[in-house]
């Protein structure tokens, strides 16, 4: 599921920089309970809540098409 994918990208990216749950929360601007639950797969995050936590994180949302095979 990509929301668990997802999750796990943000958690790993989040240790790797020491950053703990709360602060990241603050950072980004959003609820504490918003990132526990992403970061556990739960939940159905808004593509502004995710961007909040990608720009903290240093990272960016790319949308792409699909290649055909």
């Amino acid at each position: 599921m990509i929301v668990e994918t997802l999750g796990k990208i943000i958690r790993n990216r989040r240790k790797e920089l020491s950053i703990t749950q709360p602060h990241l929360a603050e950072l980004a601007k959003v609820s504490t309970n918003t990132l526990y639950k992403l970061e556990r797969g739960q939940g159905n995050p808004s593509l502004d809540v995710l961007n909040k936590l990608a720009e903290v994180l240093g990272m960016e949302l790319i949308l792409e098409v699909k290649k055909k095979h």
